[in-house]
């Protein structure tokens, strides 16, 4: 089918579409309430087997489950991965709050950007595939991690385990501004900077004392000389604790630390510079715990090949699909990193993730996923 009428298809489906969107979005999947992250894989899974498609819910302990989705070719050809999220930052009594809305438009809802609409595109592609709209010659598989919003820890290996061997990975999160897609994301570390000093008396005997905080401001001022605007690299104290009392020197102090990097690299002797930080005040200990939990997704040749397939598909389609990045990370990152060209941002183009003014363009929905098809089939 080619990608007109692709289209049009997708915009009969769309009055479909945006019930299935709005019982999404209803359905809430908050990342620390693994009873309803789970919920949701179960009802997601039965969704996909309705289009033909294998679906397992993946057990994670710690967090919410993990769902595969796989629907089978019958060719030998390395599959394509979706890949997208269950859960969302919003607590559970938020729907209550901000209702589900269709407006002017565009539709609004909590998680509905990031990333409830990216759900909707993979079930209307597993639909395309059921009804034999999208022709893909190859296996696609679909994954969704049930705690990418607090850093995919439990999920990790199932992520791995569903790329591993994958031709292309096409990551459903919500896109740049304007529609554009990502062809590259920071790498994130977080750290935590404990310093450990010497209380003593601040009116009596203040100089037998070593202040945890003093020594903690000197490394914030440190930690901020590592930024550097032209290596892309950004650090980040964000939060600042310590002390027990206006009268005693404080003998603990601790910091929390940002890190955004560009490259792996990059990441690597950042993260080093900062394990190898040494006291001013030698009575005075550090420790330094933590380190990179996202990889940064590289702008590489691979990654920018899949991109020109994208743009070629949307020209297809009678728009200019733009490029471009950001300091945020993605489960995206973890399949790049593996060496698997990956694209990201190629949900529903909106605004407002993890805002109150979250909300998704109702036009772009039958577009994206029609863009999804054809890059699938480009990948012959």
């Amino acid at each position: 089918m080619n990608a007109q009428d692709l289209l049009a298809c997708f915009r009969e489906l769309l009055p479909i579409s945006l019930a299935q969107l709005k019982e999404l979005v209803e359905f809430e999947s908050h990342s620390l309430d693994k009873p309803a992250v789970d919920a949701l894989a179960r009802e997601l899974a039965a969704r996909f087997r309705l289009h033909g498609t294998d679906a397992q819910v993946l057990p994670v302990s710690q967090s919410g489950d993990a769902l595969l989705a796989v629907w089978r070719s019958g060719s030998s050809a390395r599959p394509v991965l979706l890949l997208g999220h269950l859960d969302t930052v919003w607590p559970p009594g938020t729907i209550q709050e901000r209702p589900f809305l269709i407006e002017g438009g565009q539709a609004s809802g909590p998680g509905i950007y990031d990333m409830k609409a990216g759900l909707l595109l993979c079930l209307l592609i597993a639909q395309a595939l059921g009804r034999r709209m999208l022709n893909p010659g190859r296996d696609v598989i679909f994954l969704f991690t049930g705690d990418e919003e607090t850093g995919t820890r439990g999920s990790l290996p199932h992520l791995r385990k569903a790329a591993s061997g994958c031709r292309a990975v096409l990551c459903l999160e919500p896109p740049l501004p304007g529609g554009n897609v990502k062809t590259f994301r920071k790498g994130v570390g977080v750290f935590t900077l404990r310093v450990r000093g010497v209380a003593a008396h601040a009116g009596v005997e203040p100089e037998k004392g070593a202040s945890a905080i003093l020594e903690l401001s000197r490394q914030v001022v440190r930690l901020g000389e590592m930024n550097n605007r032209e290596r892309g690299t950004t650090v980040t104290v964000g939060t600042i604790r310590g002390g027990t009392a206006s009268n005693v020197v404080p003998a603990e102090a601790e910091a929390e630390i940002d890190l955004r990097v560009v490259s792996a690299v990059e990441g690597a002797a950042a993260e080093e510079h900062i394990r190898r930080l040494r006291p001013f005040d030698g009575r005075c200990t550090l420790e330094v715990s933590g380190g990179m939990n996202r990889p940064p997704l590289e702008r590489t040749a691979a990654v920018l090949d899949l991109y020109e397939r994208a743009r070629g598909a949307a020209l297809e389609l009678g728009w200019s699909l733009g490029e471009g990045g950001t300091g945020g990370g993605s489960d995206g990152s973890f399949t790049a990193a593996m060496g698997i060209p990956t694209l990201d941002g190629l949900g529903v183009d909106g605004a407002g993730a993890h805002a109150v003014h979250e909300c998704i363009e109702i036009g772009d929905i039958p577009r994206r996923a029609a863009l999804l098809c054809r890059i699938i089939e480009s990948l012959d």
